[in-house]
């Protein structure tokens, strides 16, 4: 066991979910880790570990998920609320089904993860939520239509949060990467814009790593409960938009 609070993590079985569960537990954190892939979570095998199969669009499950992880290691002192989905195509093409999966995973599933702690953060007067977002919520990109709506919408509800939660010294930290060597690209379904995304990257000479990220989130979190970093924004050094 550990005398470090908890930390939990969706979408924690891979990318930049997967590096800030590593980089936590290697701090010495007892990790919850939440991902509809559980078989991924498992191989992980980190100590002081729970993994937990959640798909965040189920507010419910990750409630059960939280409550477990509490009883046997005490309260959540860090969520990322990192799940996320990115279909990225050309509006005019793009089946509408694919505008309801990015909505519900991306935007309700950041709210569904937020409430499942948040209550006992402004509890304890203490806490921090790191909400996963994107420099796709800060300017718009071809083919990003409601993949930057969503992302705009963390950013928004984070900016509330943060002022709300402010008077309960919680924190609320927004995470905005560029181009970073992850997953992303397998939920890209249209062939157009993944050449496109693939040919973009190739110019940039390739993504940042997970783990610097990860690095990143840690550092800020290791600060003294009374400073915040609001944002993190990281690109490529080439990345130009």
């Amino acid at each position: 066991m550990t005398d470090k609070p908890l930390v939990a993590v969706t979408g924690a079985s891979s990318g930049i979910g997967e590096a800030t569960a590593r980089a936590f537990s290697a701090a010495g954190h007892p990790v919850l880790l939440m991902a509809r892939r559980i078989d991924r979570l498992q191989a992980m095998n980190l100590p002081n570990a729970m993994s937990r199969q959640v798909d965040v669009r189920d507010r419910a499950a990750i409630a059960s998920a939280v409550q477990e992880a509490e009883a046997q290691f005490g309260p959540v002192d860090m969520m990322f609320a990192n799940a996320g989905v990115a279909r990225l195509a050309d509006i005019g093409r793009q089946p509408p089904e694919e505008w309801d999966e990015m909505i519900d995973i991306n935007t309700k599933g950041v709210m569904n993860t937020a409430h499942a702690v948040m209550k006992g953060m402004m509890d304890r007067r203490r806490g921090t939520l790191v909400m996963m977002s994107s420099i796709a919520g800060r300017k718009v990109y071809p083919d990003h239509t409601v993949y930057c709506g969503t992302k705009f919408f963390v950013h928004a509800v984070s900016e509330s949060l943060r002022e709300y939660l402010s008077a309960y010294d919680v924190r609320v930290l927004v995470v905005s990467p560029g181009v970073i060597e992850t997953e992303v690209l397998s939920g890209v379904l249209d062939q157009q814009t993944l050449a496109n995304y693939k040919a973009n990257k190739v110019k940039m000479g390739g993504g940042i790593g997970a783990d610097i990220v990860a690095d990143l989130i840690l550092n800020a979190y290791q600060l003294p409960q009374n400073a915040l970093v609001q944002e993190i924004c990281l690109t490529p050094t080439r990345q130009s938009y």
